[in-house]
């Protein structure tokens, strides 16, 4: 069974405000004391956050309780601490600059970036996907790039930014775009080009070290995995599992495919750099309200038809690791609720700020029984 790791990335709020309240390094000290956590719990670049790094899994089961764990103990230390904690890809409104973690690598990067880090207040999930090696990783990597609009459709939570509807359901993404590595990468001959043409980006505009290349899909430079990037931290767990679980088929299906490194250079090379980029940032503005770009059909297709043909393309990969009914039942649960995204919005209209608060409350520890209906309440 392919391993996979998940990263979620939390933001604590003031609740008056919902401006960044800088607690990460207390939350982070709490956790970091505890030994069930200690391994697990990272700072942030933000004053305001704190990150969920997990252990190696093998079942979506066994991260449904990691998962849901972290998130209870850092809502019961917001509590504790008179904040809100929300895993969202913005702050729904934010200061002028942000406080940044008192860590030298930081600093520097603040330094190296300037301006940009005034906006650069985000939080994301990141999954891990284990890959045999780095030739592995590199026909994955081709294989997903031409996915990344509909991953990022799917993962989009973050409509809010300082203060008013953006009308994107992705603002995280539109933010990264400033960045020197964004977006999705190119697609690459083997591992030795793609290391090549990292190793060129040092230095340059800003790309200190190879821990900052930020593209959607890259190479974890100490992990043999594959890290998909693309997602907004989302308001709940299970959004966050069916993001890995399809992450983790997507891999598989790839490596499996017969004449791999074939079929993903020429998957690769039907969704050319200039479509790929026009194609996420429309992800990135209408979410899966409308139509999203669907690599099967080379164009754009209604959103809920591109998810539910991902899922059957996936289904063989889905059904041996036991995943297909989880993800079917997750699928319908998002098409049917809305994404991260269109449930922020939803509560901003209804009732402002209060109500978006009340959504963070309501979702962090939200869990779901096997017939996908909320056990915890959701306001």
């Amino acid at each position: 069974m392919r391993t996979f790791g998940i990263e979620e990335e939390f933001q604590f709020l003031e609740p008056a405000t919902m401006h960044p309240a800088g607690v990460g390094a207390v939350v982070f000290r709490r956790l970091s004391d505890d030994p069930a956590w200690h391994d697990v719990t990272h700072k942030e670049f933000l004053a305001s956050q704190v990150e969920h790094a997990s252990t190696v899994f093998t079942s979506f089961d066994e991260a449904r309780v990691a998962l849901l764990e972290f998130r209870r103990m850092i809502a019961d230390l917001a509590d504790e601490l008179g904040v809100v904690v929300a895993s969202v890809g913005t702050p729904p409104d934010t200061t002028p600059f942000p406080t940044i973690t008192d860590v030298a690598r930081y600093h520097r990067v603040v330094r190296d970036m300037d301006g940009l880090i005034a906006d650069h207040q985000l939080s994301g999930l990141h999954v891990h996907i284990g890959v045999p090696d780095r030739e592995g990783g590199v026909i994955a990597l081709n294989a997903a790039r031409p996915w990344m609009p509909l991953l990022t459709a799917i993962s989009g939570n973050s409509p809010l930014w300082r203060g008013y509807d953006t009308g994107y359901d992705s603002w995280r993404t539109v933010l990264l775009r400033r960045w020197t590595t964004s977006g999705c990468p190119p697609s690459f001959v083997d591992a030795a080009d793609y290391d090549h043409r990292i190793t060129r980006l040092l230095g340059i505009g800003g790309t200190a070290d190879l821990a900052l290349i930020a593209w959607d899909v890259r190479l974890s430079e100490h992990l043999p995995t594959i890290e998909f990037r693309m997602g907004d931290a989302q308001l709940d767990a299970e959004t966050t599992l069916l993001i890995a679980a399809l992450s983790r088929a997507l891999v598989t299906h790839s490596l499996d495919a017969p004449k791999a490194t074939d079929a993903a250079a020429n998957a690769s090379a039907d969704v050319p750099p200039e479509l790929l980029s026009a194609a996420l940032l429309h992800s990135a503005h209408f979410g899966m309200r409308a139509s999203v770009f669907d690599p099967i059909s080379g164009g754009l297709a209604p959103a809920a038809d591109a998810l539910n043909g991902f899922i059957r393309r996936l289904e063989r990969e889905l059904t041996e690791s036991g995943d297909l009914d989880a993800v079917q039942e997750a699928a319908a649960r998002l098409l049917r609720d809305g994404t991260g995204a269109e449930r922020q919005r939803a509560a901003f209209e209804r009732e402002g700020m209060a109500g978006v608060r009340r959504l963070f409350d309501a979702t962090i520890v939200a869990d779901h029984g096997r017939n996908g209906e909320p056990i915890t309440s959701t306001g």
